[in-house]
């Protein structure tokens, strides 16, 4: 199993900051070597703290920055790197950049979103659930207060995931996806293929909307409760105040 970083995403709510940076780079906090910490920098940490040494991260907007921290981010985190390019990163959704990863789907991966600041207990909680069935994995806040924005998921503990959308009542939702996932090797081509299908309906779709399609295939989708953690998706200079708090926690 590699870790995989979704960190092609242009974040323009984020601006002065990705005008030169993709959203996974914009700066966290500092370490004592003076160099920035980032999103990106804290999920290689995590991969590493839960025993992964490869990692691949899809890049799209301003990907050179990326490349030009590849040595560095390998070194700090002591996790081989692979770079895998979108090339519509700025066109199209986050529904192609997984397809675009489909490859190193079937090694099995725990994927995360390069905005996502999250403790490495939530990876561990992931493979702490795995077994049986289960395929697909996703790390699902059952404590927080949901509102519109919120990726929200209604899940049957017989059947798993039935709904997973940002467009539905609050109070229906059992949870928040927080954007982290675990998937077996099993599901690679499965989801590959949903995937497809998605962004070629819509390219403005989000991968979750692939995971939708899945369920509406029948294949079964399970979650794992993150339980009561610090965790932010940086959307906005809100949260990457937030977020900055966050970091300086672990």
């Amino acid at each position: 199993m590699i870790g995989l970083v979704l960190a092609a995403g242009a974040g323009r709510r984020l601006r002065p900051y990705t005008d030169t940076l993709p959203k996974a780079l914009v700066p966290l906090a500092r370490e004592r070597d003076g160099r920035p910490v980032t999103v990106l920098d804290l999920t290689l940490a995590n991969f590493a703290a839960i025993g992964l040494t490869e990692a691949a991260v899809v890049v799209g907007y301003r990907q050179e920055a990326v490349r030009e921290r590849r040595s560095l981010l390998e070194r700090r985190h002591g996790v081989k790197l692979t770079l895998i390019e979108n090339d519509k990163a700025e066109e199209w959704n986050n529904a192609y950049s997984l397809w675009c990863a489909r490859q190193v789907l079937g090694e099995g991966v725990i994927l995360a979103n390069g905005d996502t600041v999250h403790p490495a207990s939530v990876e561990r909680a992931l493979l702490a659930a795995r077994g049986g069935d289960r395929r697909i994995i996703l790390a699902l806040d059952t404590v927080k207060k949901l509102a519109d924005e919120e990726m929200k998921v209604v899940s049957d503990p017989a059947a798993g995931v039935r709904r997973i959308t940002k467009l539905m009542d609050p109070a229906e939702a059992g949870g928040e996806y927080i954007g982290v996932t675990l998937i077996e090797p099993g599901a690679a081509a499965d989801l590959a293929d949903a995937l497809r299908t998605t962004f070629e309906r819509d390219p403005g779709l989000y991968y979750e909307d692939g995971y939708q399609e899945l369920v509406d295939r029948g294949f079964r989708i399970d979650t794992a409760p993150i339980g009561e953690v610090p965790w932010v998706e940086i959307d906005n200079h809100e949260d990457l105040a937030r977020g900055r708090e966050i970091a300086c926690r672990y």
